[in-house]
């Protein structure tokens, strides 16, 4: 009967760091997670350098993602040229 207790609360002592260790695990997932939103748009509680920082990487996503538009703009551009029959 003793060991049974003893065996019962290793078990769940066992258990329950288990589930510290994934939750603690799961809270640093979601920080990294809310870093990388921060770091995509800028909040209202942010300071001067928190801003510039910010930017600089904004903008190379949003001049990025603007280069993308311009690509796909001109590949719809020729795929419509050659169902009307245009040879560009």
């Amino acid at each position: 009967m003793n060991d049974q207790i003893i065996y019962a609360a290793t078990v769940l002592s066992g258990l329950g760091l288990v589930t510290l260790v994934a939750l603690r695990g799961w809270q640093g997932w979601l920080a990294l997670k809310e870093r990388e939103l921060d770091r995509m748009t800028v909040g209202p509680r942010a300071n001067l350098r928190e801003v510039e920082d910010r930017t600089i990487d904004g903008a190379a996503g949003i001049g990025m993602a603007r280069i993308e538009i311009a690509d796909l703009k001109e590949r719809i551009r020729r795929l419509e040229a050659i169902a009307s029959g245009v040879d560009l």
